[in-house]
């Protein structure tokens, strides 16, 4: 398991076809729980760990990792399981996310699978606030809920969701008359950490919460609202989310002549340059990494002034 990520090629092929590699393991019973293999570095035997004083109760300790410096998480802690009893019997599963290294150490990990989007579904109603599952899907008979590994590093390290002073004076300078930005995310966590830059400079939003609410409405506006598509600034997008996924929106988007003007700009956890090459191949516009207000906010004014807004009088 230790080289997951030498399928690149591969798994680059996936992309743009509504389809993703989920990494499944258990978190000590026989629930199995599932991550995108994209997110994932390597997965090892769980190295010695340093304890660290006055560290959140779920971080198991900071491990030495091909000469980087990790904190590992325990996720069966996180989700209120019982955790792994000795460290050195489970596995640590090493992620890059929102341009950082983590390790979540786990009991045991099972294989890799290949799904559609549309079999990624939303976690069903009624689940309980709090949740850590980002979405559930179906494997030999049995749900495998998919992390939400996007909430959980929100609440162990939260980022500052405002834009710096100077930043949002700049936004409220520029009219937008009827212009909005549609905001395209499966996370609550991700969608609130756009949102707040958006209002501190001023600027309408609308939200949807996957690629296909997103082309759903898209195409409804360009039926009933020409007016609505012409007055659409931007689309931000995530990449990973069920039903549809942020390649395939795009690529539907630049399918349709109606929409395929539209400015896009995908914004995504899953770094690294295996996105920027994908930006080019679906035919997004821009791609930049969260999670980083100021440079979110900083891509919406280049955006704006390319459109020619003028100053507020």
């Amino acid at each position: 398991m230790s080289s997951i990520m030498d399928g690149v090629n591969r798994l680059t092929q996936l992309a743009g076809h509504n389809r993703m590699e989920l990494l499944m393991f258990h978190l000590g019973d026989e629930q199995r729980f599932g991550i995108n293999v994209f997110k994932v570095h390597e997965v090892i035997h769980c190295p010695p760990l340093t304890r660290l004083p006055q560290a959140n109760p779920v971080t198991k300790g900071i491990a030495n990792i091909r000469g980087k410096t990790i904190a590992v998480i325990d996720l069966a802690a996180v989700l209120g399981k019982p955790g792994v009893e000795d460290p050195r019997d489970g596995f640590i599963i090493v992620t890059e996310y929102n341009n950082s290294v983590q390790g979540y150490l786990v009991s045991g990990v099972d294989r890799i699978i290949n799904k559609n989007w549309e079999e990624i579904l939303p976690p069903p109603k009624g689940m309980k606030r709090g949740c850590y599952l980002t979405a559930v899907t179906r494997v030999d008979d049995d749900f495998v809920g998919i992390i939400d590994v996007e909430k959980i590093l929100a609440d162990l390290m939260p980022l500052s969701m405002d834009i710096s002073d100077e930043l949002a004076v700049s936004g409220r300078e520029l009219t937008l008359e009827n212009m909005f930005i549609l905001v395209v995310d499966d996370s609550a966590v991700a969608r609130k950490q756009i949102s707040r830059p958006l209002e501190q400079m001023g600027i309408e939003h609308v939200m949807a919460k996957n690629g296909r609410e997103a082309l759903e409405l898209l195409q409804g506006w360009a039926a009933d609202d020409p007016e609505k598509i012409a007055d659409l600034m931007m689309v931000i997008s995530d990449i990973e989310m069920p039903e549809m996924d942020g390649y395939t929106l795009t690529s539907e988007i630049r399918k349709d002549n109606r929409l395929g003007g539209l400015y896009i700009l995908l914004h995504s956890s899953l770094s690294g340059v295996f996105n920027k090459a994908m930006v080019e191949k679906v035919g997004a516009d821009h791609f930049i990494a969260k999670y980083d207000p100021d440079l979110l906010t900083q891509t919406v004014l280049e955006r704006m002034k390319q459109l020619n807004v003028a100053p507020a009088a």
